[in-house]
């Protein structure tokens, strides 16, 4: 049954292999035992083998070791977690912010203690994965909206009978790179006596005023706002949070299971992640040099796209899908540019719908001009 099944996945083009990877994140990565150019991590600022970051996790492995030894509630919770979540507030201009291991542990944790049985929540169609489980787990009166449509979202939300009600939703889109409509988002949740949670792990320290996010990036305030994000993409380390008001807060600490019953993380990367956001917080250069790389990128891919009948996402941000189709197309596309030394990865269904198989080709600010240059060159020679 097994191998059947394995087999199957196999000839639909859609078997998952892991590349081992023998260096440092970054640009210049060797895979599979030799040097590629890749456009495949989140490491959106360049920060995961950043030298001060380094420093200051040697630092802090000296002063507080590589573990924790017990939960958060146990006696896990140390002095660099505590300065951390203080810090992410500030920073974000929430009233409190807390932390979790994982942006999946995150995201199950804020959907299931603000919403279960006999409460509703709403989701984007194409929200993340962890938003899908979080959502199924949580038990809430489940109900999707087509991607980015607002108007389809607030005739679901008069129909609902519910008292509770989440709206959940990616700010950034992780495998189409748009940005979800959050100002109209958080009007309607204001309308209708409903939180927002925004999923921020692809803004997060990218979009908006010294990379605060999505909220940020359309001047967004308000006690009804809960926001995700991940600390292991553009903050180049490892870990997430939920922010949003004090009440919220406090009732996520006192029923998130994803932190009550988990060892938490080590307080080395706490203090990684300190230096981390001083960091972001003074990368308004390496912000503007990113979004100069997308623009290159674009202008020199539309054409192309055009030419190959291959289609590129309406993406502003890091995130740039060349979108392809066929899945055994995508893969050969692919499996073409690594032969030429760069690493692109091919996405297939279920990670996106039917018939959009594509190359996620990410874009960092550690990469150069000509880095893009030899990427758009090598899509040109290629025939699939």
């Amino acid at each position: 049954m097994i191998e059947d099944e394995l087999a199957a996945i196999a000839e639909q083009g859609l078997y998952r292999h892991r590349r081992l990877v023998d260096s440092p994140c970054g640009p210049r990565m060797m895979v599979d035992g030799r040097s590629v150019l890749a456009f495949a991590s989140n490491d959106y600022l360049g920060f995961a083998n950043d030298q001060r970051l380094i420093e200051a996790t040697v630092d802090a492995v000296r002063r507080w070791g590589v573990g924790a030894g017990a939960s958060h509630y146990l006696g896990g919770h140390f002095r660099p977690h505590d300065d951390l979540e203080h810090r992410l507030a500030q920073f974000l201009g929430l009233d409190a912010a807390s932390l979790f291991s994982t942006g999946y542990m995150a995201n199950l944790a804020a959907v299931t203690v603000m919403v279960g049985r006999g409460d509703a929540v709403f989701a984007d169609r194409l929200n993340h994965a962890s938003l899908i489980d979080a959502v199924r787990l949580s038990g809430a009166d489940s109900h999707r909206y087509r991607h980015g449509d607002v108007a389809g979202l607030e005739h679901l939300l008069v129909k609902a009978k519910a008292s509770t009600r989440l709206i959940v939703t990616d700010g950034v889109f992780s495998m189409d790179g748009d940005i979800a409509p959050l100002a109209d988002l958080l009007a309607v949740a204001e309308r209708h006596d409903a939180w927002l949670l925004v999923d921020d792990a692809h803004a997060f320290g990218v979009l908006g005023p010294k990379g605060r996010g999505t909220a940020a990036l359309f001047g967004l305030s308000s006690p009804r706002l809960l926001v995700v994000g991940t600390l292991g993409k553009a903050a180049g380390v490892a870990g997430a949070f939920v922010a949003g008001s004090e009440l919220a807060s406090r009732w996520l600490r006192q029923k998130a299971r994803t932190s009550i019953f988990t060892t938490a993380s080590p307080p080395m990367l706490a203090c990684a992640l300190i230096e981390s956001l001083r960091l972001i917080e003074d990368a308004d250069d390496r912000r503007q040099h990113l979004t100069d790389l997308i623009r290159r990128f674009r202008q020199a891919a539309t054409p192309l796209c055009a030419n190959r009948g291959w289609r590129l996402s309406p993406s502003e941000t890091a995130i740039q899908p060349l979108i392809v189709g066929d899945n055994k197309e995508s893969v050969a596309l692919s499996d073409a540019l690594l032969a030429r030394g760069i690493w692109a990865p091919a996405i297939r269904p279920p990670t996106v719908p039917a018939g959009q198989a594509r190359l996620r080709i990410s874009l960092s600010a550690a990469h150069s001009v000509d880095d893009v240059d030899q990427l758009i060159e090598a899509l040109l020679a290629i025939r699939t």
